[in-house]
């Protein structure tokens, strides 16, 4: 099964686990395109970063996942979904470490996230905790900023 033959934008094929959280679920698909949309929306959101199953086998377990954990928390917040090419592209903004991952976001500012797998009692636990925590700044991935000092003008430059 292709994306287009879903109606997702991913130019990559889309296992049939994954096509059911849009197709069956109502789940969003999140773009670069409409991600600044879909988190700008009020309350609870859930995004779930997803990635070629074929490189990150545990993919397939998130998509059968997130549906039970919607059923676990009726109404407490809305699915948005990013493919693998959208997910590796926009992963950064949230400081996660390991695939698959969710993100929580209240009136799309960050909560927290879950990264790798977990297990039900796991998830249920650090969900339910996320839903009721206040906003935070999202976790930043890459190279620390370090004050220094001496040896440099202030433009950074040596003597």
């Amino acid at each position: 099964m292709t994306a287009s033959a879903i109606g997702v934008s991913s130019t990559l094929p889309v296992h049939p686990l994954v096509a059911q959280l849009f197709t069956r679920h109502g789940c969003t698909e999140v773009t670069a395109d409409n991600i600044d949309t879909f988190v700008a929306g009020a309350g609870h959101a859930m995004l779930v970063f997803t990635e070629d199953p074929l490189r990150v086998r545990e993919t397939l377990d998130i998509a059968v996942i997130v549906p039970q954990l919607m059923q676990a928390f009726p109404a407490r917040f809305r699915v948005g979904v990013l493919l693998p090419e959208a997910a590796r592209a926009l992963h950064t903004r949230y400081g996660f470490r390991r695939w698959p991952a969710f993100v929580v976001l209240d009136d799309g500012k960050h909560v927290g996230a879950v990264d790798g797998l977990r297990s039900w009692d796991e998830y249920m636990k650090e969900l339910g905790e996320l839903l009721e925590k206040a906003p935070t700044r999202p976790p930043t991935i890459g190279i620390p900023v370090v004050k220094t000092t001496g040896g440099a003008d202030a433009r950074g430059c040596g003597s």
